[in-house]
């Protein structure tokens, strides 16, 4: 069979430890046999971001605004014990908060509805769809250890030379202070983001702050999606017959409990780094559950919502044989390539990406399946086979072979 051709690359960024394999897995069984693979290739493994003092980051970022579609495999955000561990110059940034910032736009995230791996919230029918602000907050924040008494302030010096302060802190004793930031044009988009794919999906949107607590901050948040949605979208909302609906953050999470799911849930950028992952693992597993980034000039981010399985990893380099989930991974891919397709109107890879998709979704249903979904499957044991990664990689192959 001949190769699908490919006319504009895809922006490919590599990533860290049992990922960063699974991912070589995935690109020798299940598409460089069937696609003439054309990749902008970006090595975003701690070890090249700590060599390149994480350019390589920015560049892969830019990289993905000038082709319009990249695929990301999970990275490490190192802490004390990583630099430690890798001996790094600094504790770099988050690489997914770096692109997010130059991107900007909407992370939205999506369990994988398979059948025999039920939700262990037993009202959800439907799948809950997470829209995670990717700018600002905790991820550009700018942090202080304090180690001596003294006074912290939140100072702002205006252009026109104004200056305006609030004390923080006096502090007595040790402590730490954080001061991170949003801007008004990104949480607007955000909000437009939202409603324009609410409409897309036919389904209602669900968002949630502290505005009672954080007055300002997140009030604006509050401030702004009710204006962009009065403005734009109250017509097309009740024209469609859908609703907006806005609470308190502690209020929505005992709502979600209680949902049967089918709406978009849409969160600031921690809020929806926490919640993604809640609702991932009730609705089976982390690595079951989609994720991409839109910017609001169309460009789109692909990759898999959880970390780098970090355990299976040391596990594989004393060369035990793991069995790794590689779902969402392969899923990055399948969303890449066919968005891929579509801008670039090559039909047989928007199928590609639907016929890899089913044919993962096939194998898991057949029985076969790793370790995470063997021990929560709801199928009988007696046709369930555990496997491990390689092995799981290569069933996929057989299934997607079948149905190319």
């Amino acid at each position: 069979m001949a190769k699908i051709q490919m006319k504009t690359p895809l922006v490919e960024m590599d990533g860290d430890e049992m990922t960063r394999v699974l991912w070589q897995w995935i690109k020798d069984e299940l598409l460089l046999p069937f696609i003439d693979l054309k990749t902008e290739y970006y090595d975003l493994g701690l070890k090249k971001r700590d060599e390149t003092n994480d350019q390589i980051t920015v560049d892969a970022a830019n990289a993905n605004k000038k082709y319009g579609v990249a695929v990301k495999c999970a990275t490490i955000t190192p802490n004390a014990a990583r630099v430690k561990e890798y001996d790094l110059k600094q504790m770099w940034r988050s690489p997914n908060g770096t692109i997010r910032a130059i991107l900007d736009g909407t992370v939205f995230r999506a369990p994988i509805f398979v059948k025999g791996i039920e939700p262990y919230v037993k009202t959800w029918k439907k799948p809950i769809t997470i829209a995670r602000h990717a700018y600002g907050d905790v991820y550009k924040g700018v942090e202080m250890k304090i180690d001596q008494p003294g006074v912290a302030e939140l100072v702002f010096t205006a252009a026109d030379g104004t200056v305006t302060k609030e004390t923080i802190q006096k502090f007595e004793t040790p402590g730490v202070i954080q001061g991170m930031h949003n801007m008004s044009k990104s949480i607007r988009s955000f909000a437009r983001s939202c409603f324009n794919y609410a409409l897309d999906t036919k389904q209602d949107v669900w968002f949630a702050t502290k505005d009672t607590i954080s007055k300002k901050y997140d009030h604006t948040f509050k401030d702004i999606f009710q204006e962009v949605f009065e403005a734009e979208y109250k017509e097309k909302f009740e024209a469609a017959g859908l609703t907006y609906f806005y609470t308190l953050i502690d209020d929505i999470v005992a709502r979600v409990i209680r949902s049967e799911g089918g709406y978009i849930w849409a969160c600031k950028n921690y809020d929806g780094d926490v919640m993604s992952d809640m609702l991932a693992t009730a609705f089976g597993s982390l690595a079951m559950m989609t994720s991409v980034l839109v910017s609001p000039d169309g460009n789109y981010e692909y990759e898999a919502a959880h970390g780098t399985v970090q355990r299976h990893y040391y596990a594989h380099l004393e060369g035990k044989k793991t069995s790794t989930n590689s779902v969402a991974t392969i899923f990055a891919w399948s969303g890449a390539l066919r968005k891929r397709g579509e801008l670039d109107g090559i039909k047989e890879l928007q199928e590609f990406g639907d016929k890899l998709e089913a044919a993962t979704i096939k194998t898991i249903e057949e029985g076969i399946m790793t370790k995470d979904l063997a021990s929560i499957t709801t199928m009988p044991k007696e046709s369930v086979t555990q496997v491990n990664s390689e092995e799981f990689i290569k069933a996929i192959r057989k299934n997607l072979e079948a149905a190319l």
